[in-house]
């Protein structure tokens, strides 16, 4: 039996945790490639759009250790990282046990980050950025490979920008769009299992380890193109963040099965812009460099950044595929199925000009109507 490479066990495990997630694929998508980049994902959005359960259900599916938590104004630091060792205080040593807590985590989600006190976000930012947790004396290494965090607003105090910069990637939601709401009462109401570990954090180091060897030099060009076409619509990005897109686009490519990165890769940039509103003049302003991006592992990731014809094509493709590939063979059962295959057709239809379908996107159409449509 072949051995599957790494890459093909993280697509494995993003397909398989993106299952009954309506619209909240690119999520997944983007934790996996920040856990691959080295990088932290932070999720805005208000309550209730799936955010701790798309990050639940990754994690559930790279397994590893994994920390979660709902941050208040109150909540102590012992509460994260581990009470202190009474024995070793009674010698004179003040030293914290940290089994099973944050500091020995790989995978980690805080839930309403930025509520945390100031000597939670001060211990935070050393794990986040150096991968070391230090309470007095004590200093160790973090095998932190991803952490995510979730609020359900942009912080509004400058005390909290040096904390909030150390996420370099950002999704903003919202709720469902009205032609999604079928598939949103379908895929609630329907029993999904929690899916089970199908990659491993080994996988996702060979990743970044693939990804560090990245020959980037023709891609620089472009990426120091759309830095400055950035800069010249009014959004600006720190050097640290312009640095890190290497690791960003480095890592799609790797996940795409490319060793080095092109323009089909140049996406992740829209995700390190800090806020909603420069997201979308980025997706304006960068239209054309946009254009060919394209993933086969990170597909709903790639069109939701660039909203390209091409990955959106893709993404078309690979959800009709699977709705036809899941016909019922019994008439009472085609109820919910034809609504999820009139769901596809509508996203075709409301995302392309019928004279400007790709071939293999108007092919699947044809068969999808074929299908739903009375004769």
């Amino acid at each position: 039996m072949t051995e599957r490479s790494p890459a093909a066990a993280l697509r494995e495990a993003i397909r398989i945790a993106s299952q009954g997630l309506v619209e909240r694929e690119a999520l997944v998508e983007l934790v996996a490639l920040a856990a691959v980049a080295r990088e932290h994902v932070l999720v805005i959005g208000p309550p209730g759009t799936a955010k701790s359960e798309a990050v639940r259900r990754i994690s559930r599916c790279i397994g590893g250790a994994y920390f979660e938590y709902l941050l208040g104004r109150f909540t102590e630091p012992n509460e994260l990282f581990g009470p202190v060792d009474m024995q070793r205080l009674r010698e004179g040593i003040v030293q914290t046990r940290t089994e099973g807590m944050l500091p020995e985590a790989e995978l980690v989600f805080l839930d309403e980050v930025f509520l945390g006190s100031t000597a939670i976000l001060n211990t935070l930012l050393a794990i986040l950025n150096e991968r070391t947790f230090r309470r007095g004396a004590q200093s160790l290494s973090c095998p932190l490979r991803v952490c995510v965090g979730a609020s359900n607003a942009l912080p509004d105090d400058p005390a909290l920008d040096a904390f909030a910069d150390r996420f370099v990637l950002r999704m903003f939601l919202d709720k469902l769009p009205d032609p999604r709401l079928e598939d949103l009462l379908v895929a609630g109401w329907e029993s999904i299992e929690a899916p089970a570990a199908v990659a491993t954090v080994q996988d996702i180091d060979a990743l970044a380890q693939q990804a560090r060897g990245a020959d980037l030099r023709p891609v620089r060009p472009h990426l120091a193109h759309a830095v400055r076409v950035l800069r010249g619509a009014g959004i600006e990005l720190s050097d640290r963040r312009v640095v890190k897109l290497q690791g960003l686009v480095a890592a799609a490519a790797v996940l795409s099965g490319r060793s080095t990165p092109t323009r089909a890769d140049l996406w992740p940039l829209v995700f390190a812009v800090p806020d909603a509103e420069a997201q979308a003049l980025a997706r304006d302003a960068l239209r054309d460099l946009l254009d060919a991006s394209d993933s086969e592992a990170l597909p709903a990731a790639a069109e939701a950044a660039s909203m390209g014809p091409a990955a959106r094509a893709r993404r078309l493709i690979e959800d009709g595929e699977a709705v036809l590939g899941e016909k019922p063979s019994e008439p009472t059962d085609r109820a919910g199925w034809q609504l999820r295959a009139e769901a596809v057709l509508r996203e075709i239809d409301a995302g392309f000009d019928p004279s400007a379908l790709p071939a293999p996107l108007a092919e699947l159409r044809a068969r999808l109507a074929a299908e739903v449509e009375p004769a």
